[in-house]
């Protein structure tokens, strides 16, 4: 499709508006459960691992740096979610340890994950659904 130099693709500002949408129903199905999506990102991560993890490897699996997982793994502490324990490999090094509460908070924040997943699914025909997710493929 032609289009005169300067105007913008109304189709790509829908996609990014939906996007939007999408990402403010999952934050607050997580605040609902005391959760924000990079909390939620972490305690999913280390109740999936089954063991405390570095916090270098966290922020691997996150993809972020790691001086922003350290100050987020600040906020889990401090809401009882994580605790910070010693690597027992390494000295100079510390891991994050879920607790009881974060497991709960998880699983919670996995219940809430999957409503919105299904309340979305359920508002686009499946054929739809289908076409969608080919045509997504192609953007990424």
């Amino acid at each position: 499709m032609n289009r005169p130099a300067g105007k913008a693709d109304p189709v790509m500002f829908s996609l990014l508006e939906a996007a939007r949408a999408l990402e403010h129903r999952l934050e607050s199905a997580l605040a609902e459960v005391g959760l924000s999506m990079a909390k939620y990102g972490v305690v999913s991560e280390l109740a999936r691992a089954g063991e405390p993890l570095a916090l270098s490897e966290l922020a691997a699996r996150q993809s972020c740096v790691r001086s922003n997982m350290t100050q987020l793994i600040d906020r889990l502490e401090a809401d009882g979610l994580v605790r910070r324990v010693d690597d027992p490999t390494d000295r100079r090094s510390v891991r994050a340890a879920i607790t009881r509460l974060g497991e709960e908070r998880a699983a919670a924040g996995g219940r809430a994950m999957k409503r919105v997943e299904e309340e979305f699914a359920a508002s686009i025909p499946a054929r739809d659904r289908a076409v969608l997710a080919r045509m997504l493929s192609g953007v990424r």
